[in-house]
């Protein structure tokens, strides 16, 4: 039986060490040639030694990838352009009449699996929706008007109707930006799903041209069976498989968009987000390894500089530019009062694991620093960053005012759930933005200053965001023309109409419901049990906000950045008084933080939004901790520590001590996880199926991968031990004041 050990770099068939020292060869042979050439000859022996040099390093390069690229830059370009005239076809009326390839949107949602593609769906249909409300009043005024504007999808309700002022009177409306959404499921059926299911759904697949369906059903259409790793082999082989030989024949554009051209100046999209959840199968499996697959073909560009006569007629089309890539990570609800299987805890944990190892070789390993055949595409992740959501803490939002939990269904967890994130797509995707990805006339209609925006772009958020993040949100109603006089208004109190102070905690609260914005507030995963965060909580508000009582949890005292959006609606103006408050907040509450960055968005919404990213530390709470060891307990842990509490402990142990006994892990642990105890059925009966699926439909024997070769390994844990060792003891030290001067006041 064929193993391997090296899960933690998944992508075992990229550059090697040896590839990246024999391209420094052909690259340092080049110029010794180029130095020693004649003049006379300079010109011949610079082309036949870059044509050499290229075709040497693609056939390396060639023999190490894995994911499959397509290699004719012509055939990319094409594609893309035909992939441009499907999500925006040429209107007759238009008067953009100007030939050539357009700008693709700047933000890409791919949702997969069941509950992602539901999600990226709504968060579709209500994009289509105040789109529709738009045109509604700007290009047909007269006739639309008598109609009824589509009602929102139920998961984004009143907070719709409400926030973005769809049928408000008397006030311009919100304008949306339109991003290019993805959808992928292994199931044969997903389009009847979306064409036919309610809540305004189906109408999307012919009015919303930038929602593409991926059909994967000539390679699977029977799910995975709620296995990661079934769902992970299968994307294996859908990325590995030549694009001309699917018979989707939009499959070959979708992947030139999402593979072939990411980071390129054809493909104009540079801030890509994964919507998947990880308790299942298709989802879990499936995101983790499309992004590996971007990022492959991202990291691999670095390395592939053309000479300049390979780019001849290509309008510099390939040159290289910076995206920013996350999963929005919907994670199982794991509260004693909910009876829920225990095959979505090891998924989930599955995910995390896989995550925390990559995310160690990647930024953390101590191996990368001395060795000098480093190769930094054997140590991808598939993300910059991943955003946890947890469908558990959406509970908090049904619980009475006397704090009695009760039970609740699971289709009203996931209408909570979908509604929360649709919130923060949308003041994620504001503040990244650019002016192509509005209308061309809404900061026109709107009267927006575009100057008050302070915007992130992908390298902003590629320098701050990175590892496991979860979301803060709150937000406050603002009266309709509030302007500069707002400032001095008071209340009864004395205090302006803003309560920054309370906005703040409240971002940071149990989800709970506000009835004023119709929106879903609060924290995406809680740092520690409710019971224990609640008290905390209260202290936190009675001391007058005093930080002593909520910055000691690792949640908060060990996340290293933290990112902070403000969306204000038009002619609001935030006084620096509320802007100082804010930032003192940040400053108690995340007391070893050493980025701190922050966006201003104006016009983007109806109220008076806050939105606070904190990166890494989120590793750190109970429930993150929870999922990661139940996954290594149940197919990792040998026989005699199945059963007891000494898994968890040692693992507990091991984050906290000093050093890291590693021999304590190989003790406990098999060397690589045991697939059958998520399946609950026989392992080996299972894998000679789907490796005959691969070799079918792959003919190419040395692209074959074992499914045993995608089995986490014991070193795959012990370096998400390592990751979370190094976060639970992140600190930062002051700046103090240094003088070479001996200057005395005695003097």
């Amino acid at each position: 039986m064929r193993q391997n050990n090296s899960d933690t770099q998944p992508v075992a068939k990229i550059q090697t060490a040896e590839t990246v020292s024999t391209k420094a060869k052909i690259a340092t042979k080049a110029q010794v040639d180029h130095e020693h050439a004649e003049d006379g000859d300079m010109a011949v022996v610079e082309k036949e030694t870059d044509s050499k040099a290229v075709a040497e390093s693609d056939d390396l390069l060639s023999d190490y990838d894995f994911y499959f690229t397509q290699p004719d830059i012509s055939q990319i370009l094409e594609n893309l352009k035909k992939f441009h005239a499907q999500i925006s076809p040429q209107l007759e009326n238009s008067a953009d009449k100007s030939p050539g390839l357009r700008a693709f949107p700047s933000i890409c949602l791919i949702g997969l699996g069941r509950c992602g593609s539901n999600i990226a769906t709504d968060v579709a249909l209500l994009v289509h929706d105040a789109r529709n409300f738009y045109l509604n009043e700007f290009l047909k005024k007269e006739e639309l008007n008598t109609k009824k504007v589509n009602k929102p999808s139920k998961p984004s309700g009143g907070w719709l109707q409400r926030g973005l002022k769809l049928h408000s009177s008397g006030t311009k409306p919100v304008f949306l930006i339109e991003p290019l959404v993805m959808l992928g499921d292994l199931d044969k059926d997903i389009e009847g799903r979306v064409r036919y299911s309610s809540n305004g759904r189906g109408r999307l697949l012919e009015e919303y041209h930038k929602l593409k369906i991926m059909n994967f059903s000539e390679v699977h259409a029977g799910g995975a069976g709620n296995a990661p790793i079934l769902g992970q082999y299968l994307a294996k082989i859908i990325l590995n498989k030549d694009t001309e030989h699917f018979s989707n024949p939009d499959w070959p554009y979708i992947h030139s968009y999402l593979v072939d051209s990411c980071g390129i100046r054809a493909n104009q999209s540079r801030l890509y987000f994964y919507i998947f959840s990880a308790g299942g199968g298709t989802g879990s499996g499936m995101a983790s390894e499309f992004g590996l697959a971007q990022q492959h073909s991202y990291i691999r560009k670095t390395f592939d500089i053309r000479p300049e006569s390979d780019l001849d007629g290509q309008n510099q089309s390939f040159v290289f530019e910076p995206i920013f890539t996350s999963g929005f990570c919907i994670l199982p609800t794991i509260s004693a009062h909910l009876d829920m299987s225990e095959a979505l805890h090891i998924n989930a944990g599955r995910l995390l694991c896989k995550y925390l190892a990559e995310e160690w070789n990647f930024s953390y390993n101590p191996e990368n620093d001395n060795d000098d055949t480093y190769d930094v595409a054997k140590r991808i992740r598939p993300w910059n960053a991943m955003m946890l959501i947890s469908n558990d803490i959406m509970s908090y939002a049904e619980q009475s005012n006397d704090d009695t939990s009760r039970y609740i269904d699971v289709n009203s967890m996931e209408k909570y759930a979908n509604q929360y994130i649709s919130q923060q797509i949308f003041n994620i995707l504001s503040a990244q933005a650019v002016t192509s990805d509005y209308d061309e006339n809404y900061f026109r209609r709107a009267g927006i200053n575009i100057g008050e925006t302070i915007r992130l772009d992908a390298n902003d958020l590629f320098m701050s965001l990175a590892g496991p993040v979860a979301t803060a949100y709150a937000e406050s109603v603002v009266p309709d023309n509030a302007g500069v006089v707002d400032l001095v208004r008071r209340n009864d109190q004395g205090k302006s109409g803003l309560d920054i102070d309370d906005l703040f905690c409240r971002s940071i609260d149990l989800p709970h419901f506000n009835a004023k914005t119709q929106a879903i507030e609060g924290i995406s995963l809680l740092p520690v049990a409710a019971q224990q965060y609640r008290t905390a909580l209260g202290k936190y508000r009675e001391s007058g906000f005093d930080a002593e009582y909520l910055k000691s949890l690792c949640f908060f005292n060990s996340c290293s950045s933290v990112v902070c959006i403000v969306s204000l609606p038009k002619d609001y103006k935030l006084s620096y008084v509320d802007l100082n408050k804010l930032k003192t907040h940040l400053n108690n509450l995340f007391p070893n933080t050493t980025l701190k960055r922050y966006a201003l968005v104006v016009g983007a919404s109806a109220n008076l939004s806050l939105t606070t990213l904190i990166a890494k530390s989120p590793c750190m709470s109970d429930d993150f901790l929870t999922l990661v060891v139940a996954y290594i307990k149940r197919c990792f842990a040998k026989k005699d520590y199945c059963y007891s509490d000494n898994l968890e402990e040692t693992i507990l142990d091991c984050i906290r001590s000093p050093e890291f006994d590693e021999s304590r892990i190989d003790e406990m642990l098999e060397e690589f996880e045991n697939p059958s105890k998520i399946l609950d059925t026989n392992w080996h009966a299972i894998k000679p199926m789907y490796e005959k699926k691969y070799r079918e439909l792959i003919r190419d024997s040395h692209k074959f991968t074992s499914i045993n070769d995608i089995r986490l390994s014991r070193e795959s844990v012990k370096n998400a031990i390592k990751y979370l060792r190094e976060i639970y003891r992140h600190r930062v030290s002051k700046t103090k004041m240094v003088s070479l001067n001996s200057y005395s006041n005695d003097k």
